[in-house]
This record gives C-alpha cells, structure tokens and sequence, in this order.
C-alpha cells in the first residue's frame, strides 16, 4: 500500500501543478479565508535555509527545524507532521544538485553495476556498504525521532555535541597528518568496505537532528584516513543515495499528508531553491575544507547553539 500510497501523492501534486487538486483534495491552505500553512515565502526562506546548509557540517534539518519554530506557531497535528515530512522531502533539490556535479562519479558506478568500470564498481559497493546501516535504523527510528527530537532544546544539545567532536577530529588530523607527512588522499574506491561500513554507522548518529549527517560523514572520513576535500566529496555521494531514500520514505509514508495540507507550487519553489543554493555550497565547502579544515563550523555551532537556548 506504501507504493500506491507513494504514487497518488506524485500523481497528485502533478495535478495540482496543471489542473487543481484532484479528487477534491484541496489543500487545507488554499480554503478561503484561511492562512497557508506554507506560502511561498516561507518557501524561499526553507529553500535557502535547506540549500546552504545540507552540505556544510552544521545539520539542516536542525536549521529548517529552527527556522520551522522561528515562521510557525503550532498547529494541528496532521499540519505539524506534514510541515516535518516536508523538511525532509525539499532534499530532493540538494540531491539534484549533488546529481549534477557529481555526474561523472556517478556515471561510473552505473557503469561498475553492468561490469564496464572496474573502479565505478568499487566506489559503488563502498556507497552501498556506508548506506547500510542508515537503511537498517532509520525506518525504526523515523516516528521515534520525529515525535521526540524535532525541537530546538534538542536541536541545540546535539549542535554542542557536533562542536566538540569537530574540534576534536580536526586536532586528530592535524597531529596525524604532521606525524606521519601523509601525502595524497585515497581514492574513494580504494577505502576498503570495513572503513566505508564505519562512515555509514557514523551517518547513523546524524539521525539526531542538529548533529548533522555531512559533519559525522566528513569526521568519519578523517578516522579512515580521508583528507578533508575527499572526505567531503564521499559525504556527497552518500548523501545523493541517503537523501533519496528518507525524501523517498517520507513521499511513501507521510504523501497524504502533506497533499492535504500543502499547496505544489510553493513546494516545488522550495526544493528548486534548495538544489540552486545546495550547488553553490557544495563547491565553496571542497575549497574550503582542503584550506581551512572544519574549525570555523565547529564555532558556529556553539554560537548558534548558545543563541537557541537563551531564546527557548
């Protein structure tokens, strides 16, 4: 039911694009006389918020969480799961985004499945081996996080958390790469599957919202031996699968919801926009990472976590 379920929403929204709502399924925002509950400003800020914060080590779920909190008072309850399921689905435009760039690595694993590129093939199993464990738990753990930790004081606690271990791992490397004159990165089909297994059940904790996925993926790059550019660009790629699957997920689970609730236009505006921003942020972090390292990111984390807690 799932599938079907996972159908009709983009069936559905599609509709709503070219012909209205179908079915009399109009969106609760739309009714006359009755406020939005996304319109499409709150679609740029999302967007903005999704695409410049998705691969940078600062969590954007913990952000659009906070951002949620900041434009929204809380509503029913079938408006506030929608709304979640949303800040999950307009990772599709990150995704998009990551899609583009990365179009040749990617052409390469396609071309590994089929046996015609020995070294798209093993960057392939290592994606897969990372992805595992997230597959695993994250089905589980989906309700449990949502209804629990989709709120700023959480959000806040695992920013400070996320500080700590960056400063923490950027020491490591430091002292390591000092000590031992490492020389060139590994390839990202070179890492064996046992390290590519560690950076996915380092992926896991990022369930947390506010821990972020792209930190505790770059932290678990380093641990393996990745420099700081390619330990982002394997964040990438695993990011493209990881984030397909939980917008997936949600388009399966939560797809009646939020066509109940919200209106396709600003939905669609939000994850172009995030795959726009989500573009320019990824180019800018390789740069800066090789450069600078994770340090500045681990400052603002405390920052902004600091200014959360006064204000809750």
């Amino acid at each position: 039911m799932g599938i079907f379920r996972g159908t009709r929403f983009i069936l559905t929204f599609a509709g709503c694009l070219f012909c209205g709502p179908l079915h009399g399924d109009e969106p609760k925002g739309s009714e006359p006389g009755k406020e939005p509950l996304m319109d499409y400003r709150d679609a740029v800020v999302y967007g903005l918020v999704e695409g410049l914060t998705e691969f940078l080590p600062v969590s954007s779920t913990g952000h659009l969480i906070l951002t949620k909190e900041w434009m929204t008072e809380k509503g029913e309850e079938e408006a506030e799961v929608a709304l979640n399921a949303y800040l999950i689905v307009i990772q599709a435009g990150a995704i998009l985004a990551v899609g583009l760039l990365y179009w040749r690595e990617i052409w390469a694993v396609l071309l590994g499945v089929f046996g015609l590129d020995p070294r798209g093939r093993a960057l392939g199993l290592n994606l897969f081996f990372a992805f595992l464990p997230a597959a695993a738990l994250g089905p589980f753990l989906d309700d449990v996080i949502e209804k629990t930790l989709f709120g700023s004081k959480p959000v806040a606690v695992a920013l400070i958390a996320g500080a700590l271990l960056m400063f923490w791992a950027e020491r490591m490397r430091a002292r390591r790469e000092r000590d031992e004159a490492m020389g060139v990165s590994p390839d990202l089909a070179q890492l064996s599957s046992r390290s590519a297994l560690f950076i996915g059940l380092m992926q896991c904790v990022a369930m947390w919202p506010g821990t972020s996925r792209s930190m505790m993926t770059i932290v678990g790059g380093y641990f393996v031996g990745l420099r700081p550019a390619k330990a982002a660009e394997f964040s990438f790629l695993l990011g493209l699968v990881t984030l397909s699957a939980a917008a997936g997920y949600k388009v399966v689970t939560k797809g009646d919801e939020m066509i109940a609730q919200l209106e396709f236009g600003p939905v669609l505006l939000g994850c172009l926009l995030a795959g726009v921003s989500a573009a320019f942020s990824v180019r800018w972090l390789v740069t800066y990472l090789a450069r600078r390292g994770l340090g500045l990111f681990a400052w603002y984390r405390l920052v902004l976590a600091v200014v959360v807690l006064a204000l809750a």
